[in-house]
């Protein structure tokens, strides 16, 4: 069953330079989630391009890459966009952005800190930088899928909040314990 515009759920995920794993994320939840969930991706101080390993690596699991790009998180805000859309998710993806001062979304949307390491902080040759790539879009497809499998329709929403929490605290199936 095809899910129709207004079933659509709206899920932005927040990082500080939107060029990593925000964006990952956001390739990951158009593909998983797709007709359930539309996904968008933002930081906090974009850098204003999609960092290559991530492009490259997008490209490499045939993802599109041509629309992606590096935007601000006030575009998704209604104050000053009124055409952004009404989010109903919120997640932030960045390992420290738990601390940082997040906007208040109108319509309040469930939100919850996905931490996941900064590969663009990688060090190493290209294949380790690569690797660091792979590992947080690893990580990302295995609690976008997650999320993707939670009963949306018969969840209320402290038991979602509860989920998706968890969730952000989950090692996907093959990752060591830390």
């Amino acid at each position: 069953m095809t899910a129709t515009q207004a079933d659509v759920k709206h899920v932005l995920f927040l990082c500080t330079h939107n060029s990593a794993r925000s964006v990952l994320a956001e390739s990951i939840m158009n593909r998983v989630g797709a007709e359930r969930f539309k996904a968008y991706s933002a930081g906090s101080m974009p850098s204003g391009t999609i960092n290559p390993y991530a492009i490259n690596l997008l490209k490499h699991l045939n993802y599109k890459t041509d629309t992606l790009r590096s935007k601000a998180w006030d575009e998704f805000a209604k104050a000053g966009n009124p055409d952004a859309p009404d989010l109903d998710f919120v997640f932030t993806v960045c390992d420290n952005a738990a601390g940082e001062v997040c906007p208040i979304w109108p319509g309040q949307p469930m939100s919850a800190h996905w931490g996941i390491p900064d590969p663009s902080a990688a060090v190493g040759t290209e294949a380790e930088i690569a690797l660091a790539f792979a590992e947080a879009y690893r990580q990302l497809n295995s609690r976008i899928t997650l999320f993707c499998a939670l009963p949306m329709a018969s969840i209320d929403k402290m038991s979602l909040q509860k989920r998706l929490d968890e969730i952000g605290k989950s090692r996907a199936p093959d990752e060591p314990a830390a």
